[in-house]
């Protein structure tokens, strides 16, 4: 759980400098696209929802959402996208899952199998390790909060579990479909998040050396600075002395 939480940290500081090199539109207008292929009222489509709160969150413009979001549900022109996710391992056998959405499947998985073999991995079979990961909801909170009430307005609004890290900082973990429902119940009741953001868990976990770690994340850094790539998991479980020692 703790070395979820931290490779999450990770993904926290990797999505800002994302949005630095201007990637982080691009992947979320794709998937704004693709989400509303399951209809375009959010109401009825938590991906959809999930999707919208996250471009929110970047600051793209309502104008642009509501183009992206007509163009997945057939009622503009534009792009089309589909959807492939791929398997594989890191060194130390640390699973790695990398979703995609491209309009090219065969340059995708070339430049994918590229970056596994160039950094010690390798692309795995369509499931072998997809079943260590289910999908989540994140919310991120200070350490200067309180445990005792997060937990109480965490269990009344539905989330699943609250875990208080080494640093006090606090981790509520929701049902995928609860996400949203959860997150605006405690913005309500007074519990605004530092980061929120659907994400994949791993069942089992893969502690990592020094080593590991840089070679873990040099593939992870590989992987996300592909176009057609919109998220990259994995099971490495990164101690806290190890972090320190990366500059995390």
């Amino acid at each position: 759980m703790a070395g979820h939480s931290k490779w999450a940290n990770i993904k926290h500081r990797k999505a800002a400098q994302d949005a630095k090199r201007g990637k982080v539109f691009g992947k979320i207008i794709r998937e704004l696209t693709v989400a509303a292929k399951g209809g375009d009222n959010p109401d009825d489509n938590p991906r959809l929802r999930a999707a919208i709160d996250k471009a929110l969150g970047a600051n793209m413009k309502k104008d642009t959402i509501d183009k992206a979001v007509a163009r997945g549900a057939g009622n503009a022109e534009g792009e089309s996208y589909e959807e492939c996710t791929y398997e594989g391992y890191g060194v130390g056998g640390v699973a790695v899952l990398v979703e995609c959405m491209t309009d090219n499947k065969n340059r995708t998985v070339a430049e994918v199998r590229h970056a596994f073999s160039k950094r010690g991995g390798n692309l795995g079979t369509d499931g072998s390790v997809a079943y260590l990961f289910s999908r989540i909801g994140q919310l991120m909170f200070a350490a200067d909060i309180k445990e005792d009430t997060l937990l109480e307005a965490a269990l009344e609004a539905g989330a699943e579990e609250l875990i208080t890290h080494s640093d006090g900082s606090k981790e509520i973990e929701t049902a995928f479909e609860d996400y949203y429902e959860v997150k605006q119940s405690l913005i309500e009741a007074g519990f605004t998040p530092e980061s929120a953001q659907v994400t994949m868990k791993p069942a089992t976990t893969v502690e990592l050396d020094l080593e590991g770690a840089e070679k873990i994340m040099a593939l992870v850094d590989m992987l996300e600075d592909l176009d057609d790539v919109q998220n990259v998991y994995s099971n490495a479980d990164i101690p806290d002395e190890v972090l320190e020692q990366l500059g995390q």
